[in-house]
């Protein structure tokens, strides 16, 4: 069975309950995508905002219709969901228009994870730049704001004309860390291009954190070759920091790579836990001891192992509705969550 772990970031039970009856007063609607129900129904726990049903028709040649059975006019409708298949796009943008040609005053997306991320640019010729037809997609089905998490590249922003927000998983990652026994850790970076975002963790965990990065270069999809290791790893506890797991055989040869350099414990965390050649992998390698991944995915909660700690987005994504309803600043719930820790 795996391990999961849910901090609730600020609010205290007193201030909850008063939260909630807020809220309630307002003409909040909270949707979740078929893939993300269990994100959905923890969110609306957390937040005390009712979780409405969408309904889904399929008819026998695969056409679908998804629509709300309950009025959403002049609403501030929030839809959680997950875009990591096809299927979910397209599921996704036909409740989107269906919002919109029902008089929705306001849509807001809450895609935990932004399908097509990885094609943010034009790396060989003739390849499509997927993250961008993404973005002009879903303002054309009517979204007028997006929260994502952990974006493969920052600078998709910048392919919408919409307010986005890119969330850090990183806040809830770093907590969870300092409240485990093993917390000494080195933080790796598994190529030159996750930098910056082990150096935020370590930063968040403590200033004392030194971090490492695992030369590789790509030799193919899924494909790669470790170079080196640049950094101090031998007789340190590590945690490997990356966006995506996808078939995993990147970062397990990056831990093979530091195991060889004398690393001792070594944990792997990673936003967004596809597993697309499954989990076995990893439940198999005795030189991993632990696996890190939020629920941005809802398969993660279908793996079954020790190994497996599911860090949940809910408490944070709530937060960030309420902060959105209130017209509150995101970057002072990123402040107000680090003196809560004492980051």
């Amino acid at each position: 069975m795996f391990t999961f772990y849910m901090k609730i970031s600020i609010n205290n039970m007193g201030e909850k309950m008063k939260n909630i009856s807020d809220l309630n007063n307002l003409n909040i609607k909270l949707f979740g995508m078929p893939n993300s129900q269990i994100l959905a129904k923890s969110v609306s726990k957390i937040s005390g905002i009712k979780l409405l049903e969408i309904k889904k028709t399929t008819f026998s040649d695969g056409e679908m219709i998804l629509n709300s059975p309950e009025t959403v006019r002049n609403a501030n409708v929030f839809i959680i969901c997950n875009t990591s298949s096809s299927e979910s796009i397209l599921e996704l943008l036909l409740f989107v228009d269906s919002i919109k040609r029902a008089s929705a005053g306001n849509i807001t997306i809450i895609n935990s994870y932004y399908g097509y991320s990885r094609q943010d640019r034009k790396a060989k010729q003739r390849e499509p730049i997927g993250a961008r037809l993404m973005a002009n997609i879903l303002e054309t089905a009517g979204a007028n704001k997006l929260i994502t998490v952990d974006l493969h590249n920052p600078s998709i922003q910048g392919f919408f004309n919409i307010p986005v927000d890119d969330l850090r998983w990183s806040i809830s990652l770093a907590s969870y860390l300092q409240n485990d026994e093993n917390m000494k850790f080195s933080i790796v970076s598994p190529d030159h291009g996750g930098a910056v975002r082990a150096r935020i963790l370590a930063e968040l965990v403590s200033h004392s954190v030194k971090i490492a990065i695992v030369d590789k270069r790509r030799t193919g999809p899924n494909k790669s070759e470790i170079l080196g290791i640049l950094g101090k790893v031998s007789g340190k506890n590590i945690i490997i920091i990356d966006d995506i797991i996808d078939t995993g055989n990147t970062i397990l040869k990056a831990a093979a790579a530091l195991k060889k350099e004398g690393a001792k414990k070594i944990y792997i965390a990673a936003t967004h836990g596809l597993f697309t050649k499954s989990f076995e992998s990893f439940e198999k390698s005795d030189i991993i001891d632990k696996v890190l991944v939020s629920d941005s995915v809802e398969n993660v909660y279908a793996i079954n192992s020790k190994k497996l700690v599911i860090i949940s987005l809910a408490p944070f994504i709530s937060d960030v509705i309420k902060a959105s309803i209130r017209s509150k600043s995101i970057s002072q719930l990123y402040e107000k969550i680090k003196e809560k820790n004492d980051f």
